[in-house]
C-alpha cells in the first residue's frame, strides 16, 4: 500500500495562554496542501522501518511513523508491516510532515488489516502521537484549538488562489519557537479574522510565532519580507517556521533572488 502524507499551511496562529502542564492552548488554521512525502507499508514476517530521502534524525524506535505502528500494535491484533518512508518535507518547517506520516500510518493500518475504526477513534489515536496528528486524519481545513488537537472544520474559500511554498533552510524547532513567544489573547477570534476578505488578511492576520522566531533567525524575516513586495495578497510563516508562503490571485513568477528557497508552487 503506497500513500502520499501531504503537507500543511498555517492562516493565523495565536497563542493564547501557557497551561498548567506545559503545554500552550493556541488557535490556528490549517489547512492541507498538494506538498507531499512517500509512504509504503506492506505486510512482513517482523516490522521494520526504513527512511530515505532527507535525513530524519533520532534513535532506532523514535520515528512517529514507528510511534504510530506500535500503539496500533498495543491496542488491536495487527500483523507487522515493513514500513518504507520516502522523507521530501523539510524538517522543522512548520509544515507538519511528520505528524501526516504517523496519521497516514494510522489510516494505512487500519485499511490494511479491516480495522473498520471509524474517524473519531482514528482521530483519538492520532492525539496521543502529536498535537497536529489528528488534522491529518480528516485531512480538511480546519480551526485547531487546546494544544492543537481540537479540530473544528471551517468553510474557506480559497479555491484558484496559487501558493508558493518557500524554505530558507533552517530549522526551527517547536522548542525553540514556543521559548521565545509572549501569550497573548486577541481581540477577535481567528474565526473571524478568517471571514474578513482576504485583501485585509495582512493587516489582521498574524502569526503569533513570527516575532521571535524572525528575531533568531533574520534570514526568514527577510525572505517574508522581499515576498511582501511582490504581489502576494498574503504572505506568512507558516507554524512556528522555517517554511514561508505566499498566495497570489494568479500565477506567479517568483524574483530570481528567491528561487532557490522554493519548495513548492500549486494552486489551492
Amino acid at each position: 500500500m503506497i500513500l502520499f502524507p501531504n503537507a500543511k499551511i498555517n492562516l493565523g496562529l495565536h497563542v493564547l495562554v501557557k497551561r498548567s502542564d506545559g503545554f500552550h492552548e493556541i488557535e490556528t488554521c490549517m489547512v492541507p496542501i498538494p506538498f507531499y512525502d512517500i509512504l509504503e507499508l506492506t505486510l512482513s514476517p517482523a516490522f521494520s522501518f526504513e527512511q530515505t530521502g532527507i535525513k530524519i534524525p533520532g534513535a532506532v524506535g523514535e520515528n512517529l511513523c514507528e510511534k504510530a505502528f506500535y500503539l496500533m500494535k498495543s491496542r488491536y491484533e495487527i500483523g507487522n508491516v515493513r514500513i518504507h518512508l520516502r522523507k521530501q518535507i523539510p524538517i522543522g518547517a512548520g509544515l507538519g510532515g511528520g505528524s501526516s506520516d504517523a496519521a497516514h500510518v494510522l489510516l494505512a493500518l487500519n485499511k490494511l488489516f479491516a480495522l473498520k475504526l471509524d474517524i473519531e477513534i482514528l482521530c483519538l489515536l492520532a492525539a496521543e502521537l502529536g498535537s497536529d496528528c489528528p488534522f491529518f486524519i480528516r485531512n480538511e481545513p480546519q480551526l485547531a484549538k487546546g494544544r492543537g488537537e481540537l479540530l473544528t472544520p471551517i468553510s474557506l474559500n480559497l479555491n484558484g488562489l496559487y501558493c508558493v511554498l518557500f524554505n530558507p533552510k533552517i530549522h526551527v524547532s517547536t522548542k525553540e519557537a514556543y521559548s521565545g513567544v509572549s501569550p497573548r489573547m486577541p481581540d477577535k477570534t481567528l474565526r473571524e479574522l478568517l471571514s474578513q476578505p482576504i485583501e485585509v488578511w495582512p493587516a489582521l492576520l498574524q502569526n503569533d510565532f513570527e516575532e521571535s522566531v524572525f528575531k533568531a533567525h533574520p534570514k526568514i524575516a527577510q525572505l517574508k519580507s522581499e515576498l511582501e513586495k511582490t504581489s502576494a495578497c498574503y504572505v506568512s510563516m507558516s507554524g512556528s517556521g522555517a517554511s514561508v508562503f505566499a498566495l497570489y490571485t494568479e500565477e506567479h513568477e517568483v524574483p530570481s533572488s528567491l528561487k532557490s528557497a522554493v519548495l513548492a508552487k500549486f494552486y489551492l
